[in-house]
C-alpha cells in the first residue's frame, strides 16, 4: 500500500492537468501476474474494483505473442475502451508489467487510472449528456502501445488522439498527463523491484496470495452473518436497478444477482459489468469492521450475475459516459439497500462540465451521505464510489474565466429520522466568457431513499440565471450554452434518513 502511495504522489506532482493535479480523481494500484487487485492507495473505488479488468484485457491480448509481439521489458499500455476492462473514455489507464529476475512473463503489473479532462467527444470535457454511442463519447484506446522497450511513442498517440470524427482537444495535456501516469508506474515498478529483490520474488508472490486469502476469509465471516436480501432503485429516467442478494450461510458464499435490471438504455447510462463489479467489491469491503485491504480476494466467495443486453451489461457500441459515475452510485445504494446496510446517499455525483476549444473542465460535487443504523449521514461529501475532491476556488478562478459565487451547505436537504441524512450543497459559477456547459446527474425526480421508517433526501436540481434576470430551469442531464454574466446553479441532493424521528 505505500508503494501505491507513492505512485499516487508521483502522479499528483507531475501532472497538468486541474483534474489530476488538484481534484485528485486518479487511483494507483498493484496487481498479481493475473492482474488481481493486489494493494492500492484510498484513492477512487469505481476505478479500483475495475482496474483489474483492464490488466486481464492486456494479459489476454499479448500474452504468449499472440498478437505477434507479447509484453517485454520497459513496455507499457494505455486502455479506456469499456467494452474491454475500461469504465468511460475520459478514465484512461495506464498498465506497466514488471518483470523480475530473469524470468519472460511478467511476475506483476502497476497501473495508473487517470480521469483526463478531455478526450474529445461530441462536447468539451467529453462528459456529454447527450450521446448515444460510445464513439461520440472521445477517442477510443484499446489496448494502445504506449512505451515501446524503453521508448514513449509520444508521436503515435498524437496521432490517436487526433484521430475520429470527435479528436481530443487539448492534446498536450492528454500527453503531460499520461508521462504523469507514466511516472507513477515506474514509482511503483520500482518499489515491487526493489521489495522482490530485498525478499525474493516467490515470497512477495506468496504474501500477495496471503492478503488476497485473508481477505476472502473475511469477507466468509461477514457473509455468515449476512440474510438475503431484494432491492429495486429507480433512476430519474425510468430505468430501475434491481438486485438480489443470497447468502449460503454454510459455504460462506454468496451470490449477487441483477436479474430484472432494466434493459440497456438508448441514453449513456449504461454501465459495464466491470463497474458493476466494482461496485459490489465496495460495498462488500465497507461492510468489513476490519482492516483489511481492498482487493480481489474479497470476492472469491461472491458470484455476481447480469444479465447481458441489460444497462449493467450492455453490448456494443451503446454510451457509457453516465454508467461509471452514475449507475455506479444507483448500484452501490441499492445492494446496501438490499442488505438493509443503510439508507441511500446522495445517488450521483453531479457531473458538471464547461469549456470551449481552449479551456476544457470537469468536476464531481459533493451531496449528503445516507444515514445507518447508530450514525448521521455526513454532509457534502463525496459518497460511495468517488472519492475526488473539488478544486481550490483560487486554483478553480486562475485557470478558468468563472467565479465562484457560492458553494454552502443547503441545511435541510437531508432526510429526517433517528439518524438524519447528510444535507447537500449548493454551488453557483458565474462564467465571464462564452462556453459550453453541461449537467450529467441522477436524483432530480426520484429522491435518496431512506431506510427503516426515515425520510427521503433532498432532490437536487441545477438552472441557469442569465445575465438578463431570467431563470432557466434544467433536467438531470443538459447542455446549454453558457455566456459572459450567466450563473450556472447546481443543489446536490441529501441522503436519505434512517429510523423513525
Amino acid at each position: 500500500m505505500s508503494i501505491a502511495e507513492e505512485m499516487g504522489a508521483a502522479l499528483q506532482r507531475s501532472a497538468a492537468s486541474v483534474n489530476i493535479r488538484e481534484r485528485l480523481d486518479f487511483s494507483c494500484a498493484l496487481f498479481d501476474a493475473h492482474g488481481n487487485l493486489v494493494a492500492n492507495a484510498p484513492h477512487i473505488p469505481v476505478h479500483l474494483g475495475s482496474m483489474g479488468e483492464s490488466i486481464r484485457t492486456i494479459i489476454d491480448a499479448r500474452s504468449g505473442g499472440a498478437d505477434g509481439r507479447g509484453i517485454r521489458r520497459g513496455d507499457a499500455y494505455a486502455l479506456n475502451a469499456p467494452y474491454r476492462g475500461g469504465t468511460h473514455l475520459p478514465d484512461i489507464t495506464v498498465i506497466m508489467p514488471v518483470f523480475a529476475d530473469d524470468g519472460d512473463a511478467p511476475a506483476f503489473f502497476v497501473a495508473a487510472r487517470g480521469h483526463h479532462a478531455d478526450v474529445g467527444g461530441i462536447t468539451p470535457g467529453s462528459m456529454p449528456p447527450e450521446s448515444r454511442s460510445v464513439e461520440e463519447e472521445g477517442v477510443l484506446l484499446d489496448d494502445v502501445l504506449v512505451v515501446d522497450e524503453g521508448r514513449f511513442l509520444e508521436a503515435e498517440l498524437r496521432a490517436v488522439f487526433a484521430s475520429g470524427p470527435y479528436p481530443a482537444r487539448n492534446v498536450d495535456q492528454n500527453i503531460a498527463d499520461l508521462a504523469a501516469q507514466l511516472a507513477a508506474c515506474t514509482r511503483g515498478a520500482t518499489g515491487l523491484t526493489r521489495l522482490a529483490n530485498e525478499y525474493g520474488t516467490d515470497v512477495v508472490a506468496a504474501y500477495m496470495e496471503h492478503v488476497q486469502a485473508n481477505a476472502d476469509a473475511a469477507v466468509r465471516r461477514l457473509i455468515a452473518t449476512l440474510d438475503d436480501g431484494a432491492f429495486a432503485y429507480e433512476m430519474d429516467d425510468g430505468a430501475v436497478v434491481r438486485v438480489a442478494v443470497r447468502v449460503d450461510r454454510e459455504a460462506a458464499t454468496m451470490v449477487v444477482d441483477f436479474a430484472g435490471t432494466s434493459d440497456q438504455r438508448p441514453t449513456n447510462f449504461n454501465a459495464p459489468v466491470s463497474i458493476v463489479r466494482a461496485a459490489v467489491l465496495y460495498v462488500v469491503r465497507a461492510l468489513i469492521d476490519e482492516a483489511v485491504p481492498l482487493n480481489d480476494g474479497c470476492l472469491r466467495g461472491v458470484t455476481i450475475r447480469v444479465p447481458e443486453g441489460s444497462m449493467l451489461n450492455p453490448r456494443y457500441p451503446a454510451a457509457v459516459v453516465a454508467g461509471n459515475v452514475e449507475t455506479s452510485q444507483v448500484v452501490t445504494d441499492a445492494l446496501f439497500g438490499a442488505l438493509g446496510a443503510m439508507a441511500a446517499s446522495q445517488g450521483t455525483m453531479n457531473n458538471f462540465t464547461f469549456g470551449n476549444a481552449v479551456h476544457q473542465y470537469y468536476e464531481t460535487i459533493a451531496g449528503g451521505a445516507g444515514a445507518g443504523p447508530g450514525f448521521d449521514g455526513a454532509s457534502v461529501i463525496q459518497t460511495h464510489m468517488t472519492n475526488s475532491r473539488l478544486t481550490d476556488p483560487e486554483i478553480f478562478e486562475t485557470r478558468f474565466p468563472v467565479l465562484l459565487e457560492e458553494f454552502s451547505i443547503r441545511r435541510g436537504s437531508g432526510g429526517a429520522g433517528a439518524h438524519n441524512g447528510g444535507d447537500g450543497a449548493t454551488r453557483r459559477v458565474r462564467f465571464l466568457k462564452d462556453m459550453t456547459a453541461c449537467i450529467l446527474a441522477n436524483r432530480r425526480r426520484i429522491p435518496p431513499f431512506g431506510m427503516a421508517g426515515g425520510d427521503s433526501g433532498g432532490l437536487g436540481s441545477a438552472s441557469v440565471e442569465r445575465a438578463d434576470g431570467s431563470v432557466e430551469h434544467l433536467g438531470s442531464t443538459a447542455k446549454v450554452d453558457m455566456h459572459a454574466g450567466d450563473v450556472f446553479v447546481i443543489e446536490t441532493p441529501g441522503g436519505g434518513g434512517f429510523g423513525q424521528a
